[in-house]
């Protein structure tokens, strides 16, 4: 991301941080809508339950989605205890990806639609790279999220798809070693390894599936 303030994208390197912004305060209200609808108002007493970036922005998060392109908001605070469902914990750890999956597929299909209307405006270069960045970078956070490892997302939710026992082994060993299998993706990510490059290819490819008009 930096990279861009240096080769003088100035605008780019705005809009995309914008986007960022919006994307994940997007993320951080479905676990706190969520959360609500099945019982626990942590979350919303906690000021959360809202899409004002100020409540869910983390200034260290934004300094590296800034600098190195990678990043994170605050968590959404819950408590289990309040849970009125055992699918909780699953649902409102998939609601943060499912509010950046819907995201994307409203941006992708407000600008087909915006070229098969003739929209003016909104086919102009600003409105189409931003349209572009947001359907993008929502669908490259859903598929990031659903890892199951460390404290992403994805950790809450496959130990309902595994038996109690192996789920149990599973939560054990990701609460040892899950931030630093994350970390460690990360940095083989930095030093070449295709894992984020996957990601993106099939964010690329996946977006296609969302178009409807």
């Amino acid at each position: 991301m930096i990279n861009l303030l240096f080769q003088g994208q100035v605008e780019l390197f705005i809009l995309i941080l914008i986007a960022i912004i919006i994307s994940l305060s997007f993320h951080e209200f479905g676990h706190a809508w969520a959360a609500k609808k099945f019982g626990d108002n942590t979350a919303e007493r906690m000021g959360r339950l809202t899409l004002n970036p100020i409540a869910h922005i983390d200034p260290m998060g934004l300094l590296m989605v800034a600098t190195i392109g990678i990043g994170y908001a605050k968590p959404v605070p819950t408590n289990p205890r309040n849970f009125n469902s055992y699918y909780a914990s699953a649902w409102i750890s998939a609601a943060g990806p499912g509010m950046n999956l819907l995201l994307a597929f409203i941006t992708i299909n407000l600008l087909v639609l915006a070229q098969n209307m003739g929209w003016e405006y909104l086919l102009q270069e600003g409105p189409v790279r931003f349209l572009s960045y947001m359907t993008f970078i929502n669908l490259l956070l859903m598929l990031f999220n659903l890892l199951p490892i460390g404290p992403l997302d994805g950790h809450y939710i496959l130990p309902y798809f595994l038996s109690k026992q192996t789920a149990y082994k599973y939560s054990q060993l990701n609460a040892k070693y899950g931030h630093l299998a994350l970390l460690s993706l990360l940095v083989l990510s930095f030093l070449g390894v295709p894992i984020f490059s996957t990601l993106i290819d099939f964010a690329s490819k996946l977006a296609q599936y969302l178009i409807i008009f």
